[in-house]
């Protein structure tokens, strides 16, 4: 799966933070990476009502998303208030800033780069990803992509054995096999229900 990075220029806004936070969940879902959402709004959250406190409302701002590795990254770059200007340490500052206690408290790492008019402030959090273009969901999601591709292989319909499994046997690999393409679902960032309720409609067509 690409994971490519995203920016998004904006005017920090009070107002505009709860559009920021669902911009993050759709991309993060839609990277597959649903178990990020929560951590990473509200990280969101407090870095642009960090720029909004110390530069002013209306403050030329940019959110870019990124994956590091198999973390995700967020940085929240703005310009130097007054009083970060005049001091030459970002780390006392950082120590005693309550949104940036909230974000060191919630990511798993998190700084600050200063430059002459304008400051990053990134943190990055943590997947389950054994690779930046991986997919998230263990071994069950393995399983499923193994079975699409496998699916995808057959070029035209043709003819198989009949399984010789018992009845109940068999209702059980079909479950298993369910299960497991519902959590290639969510990992790919789709709905399970909504496939699901796509699926019943399906089958029911076919009645």
């Amino acid at each position: 799966m690409a994971r490519e990075p995203w920016e998004l220029a904006f005017s920090a806004e009070p107002r505009d933070v709860a559009g920021l936070r669902r911009v993050v969940r759709l991309h993060l879902k839609s990277w597959g990476l649903p178990r990020q959402i929560e951590a990473a709004q509200l990280c969101v959250s407090e870095l642009v009502t960090h720029v909004i406190r110390h530069v002013g409302v209306g403050a030329p701002t940019s959110l870019r998303l990124s994956m590091n590795g198999t973390y995700v990254r967020m940085e929240v770059s703005g310009p130097r208030g007054l009083s970060e200007a005049a001091s030459t340490s970002t780390t006392s500052e950082a120590e005693s800033d309550r949104n940036l206690i909230v974000v060191s408290g919630i990511a798993d790492r998190w700084g600050v780069l200063a430059g002459v008019d304008r400051k990053v402030t990134w943190c990055e959090i943590a997947t389950d990803l054994t690779t930046p273009h991986g997919h998230s969901g263990g071994m069950r999601v393995m399983r499923a992509e193994e079975m699409i591709s496998r699916y995808r292989a057959v070029a035209s319909p043709r003819p198989i054995n009949v399984s010789r499994l018992a009845s109940v046997e068999a209702r059980d690999v079909v479950t298993e096999m369910i299960a497991d393409l519902l959590c290639w679902t969510e990992a790919h960032g789709y709905d399970a229900d909504d496939v699901l309720d796509s699926a019943q409609v399906r089958f029911d067509a076919l009645a």
